[in-house]
């Protein structure tokens, strides 16, 4: 896949340190807003280079893969997955040293009919996986109302477990890292990063899974 996401689970976490995370994370959530609004207008001027051009402006495509980066760092620290307690990097370059790593390999050429399709008609069957994942509007009167994702659900699970018994339960890291890596191979593939379909595979546990060398189709015999 083009695209790898891995998350290290990164104990031992503080038993109470998730209360005040909302908190902590104020100043990136206020960054990665205006990061948000840029990464938007920045993703139209992709549409149009690769629709005219067949190629994604390289200088655009490392900010909004660095913005996608920062956002996967804050969901990883914060109530995306509560999976470490070091604080994230401000920075829209990869950091290797923090468990939460996002990289997205550049395409050199992109089709320039897929571009007009992609990203709404044939991402439908991912965007209803990914609301179950994410959670969606349950309607009704109240407008602000919403139904929890089951993302929100196992991190409310770890976090319970996290008070009570200061561990967190590998089996919820390892689901929950399998929807993130989901979710983001299909941003990757919505935001027009990338022409590869995302599989529909839970591929669970932090690190990317490596895929297996092809097979040759050439049999030998022993001792060979």
């Amino acid at each position: 896949m083009p695209v790898r996401v891995d998350g290290r689970l990164d104990e031992p976490l503080s038993r109470w340190l998730w209360l005040v995370k909302w908190l902590l994370l104020i100043p990136h959530y206020i960054v990665l807003f205006f990061l948000g609004i840029a990464f938007t207008v920045l993703t139209v001027v992709a549409f149009f280079a690769i629709l005219f051009t067949g190629r994604y402006p390289r200088s655009i495509f490392e900010f909004n893969v660095g913005v996608l980066r920062w956002a996967w760092r804050v969901a990883f620290y914060g109530y995306g997955a509560l999976a470490t307690d070091r604080y994230p990097p401000f920075t829209l370059k990869d950091a290797p040293e923090y468990p939460a790593r996002l990289r997205i390999e550049y395409p050199e050429q992109l089709s320039r009919g897929l571009v007009l399709v992609k990203w709404w008609l044939l991402a439908i069957p991912h965007y209803l996986v990914v609301a179950l994942f994410v959670g969606v509007g349950a309607g009704g009167d109240d407008a602000g109302r919403s139904a929890a994702g089951l993302v929100g659900v196992l991190v409310l699970i770890a976090a319970v477990a996290l008070l009570f018994t200061t561990r967190y339960l590998p089996g919820v890291f390892n689901f929950l890292m399998g929807m993130h890596r989901w979710t983001l191979r299909v941003a990757a593939y919505a935001f027009l990063m990338t022409d590869r379909y995302p599989p529909f595979r839970l591929d669970m546990g932090g690190a990317e899974p490596v895929p297996e060398p092809a097979s040759t189709g050439v049999v030998t015999g022993p001792g060979r």
